[in-house]
């Protein structure tokens, strides 16, 4: 007996198998049958029981009632907000200029560009007469 883990890309799924292994005699190669024992819990890793069995009542009463501690209080939750929102001003503030920088580099290029061609064309007269 073997435990087989797949995953299941549809729905992002982990499930997990207890294969057992048989020689078929019939076509000469062995076997194996499977029955899924649950799914994986990507978080902890543990195996959650799926199926007409599903957990047992022992079971269900061991998992723990979840408490308020872990949750944010309102206005703890309006500070994280408002820092979000803070922080979000400040880099919309910095792209904008780092967009006017690319812009004033843009410009500076293409005036470059301009002088250059002046000076090609310059040198290229005074070849052409010299």
């Amino acid at each position: 007996m073997a435990i087989i883990k797949q995953y299941h890309k549809d729905t992002d799924t982990t499930y997990v198998y207890e294969s057992v292994s048989y020689w078929d005699a019939e076509k000469g190669q062995s076997r194996s049958k499977r029955r899924v024992i649950g799914k994986l819990d990507p978080v902890t890793g543990e195996i959650i029981p799926t199926g007409k069995r599903g957990r047992t009542k022992q079971e269900k009463s061991e998992e723990p009632t979840p408490s308020n501690e872990n949750i944010p209080s309102t206005d703890d939750r309006e500070q994280k907000i408002l820092q979000l929102e803070l922080t979000i001003t400040s880099q919309n503030q910095k792209i904008k200029e780092l967009e006017n920088m690319v812009e004033m580099y843009r410009k500076t290029i293409d005036h470059i560009s301009t002088l250059s061609a002046k000076i090609r064309t310059e040198c290229s007269a005074l070849t052409d007469k010299g």
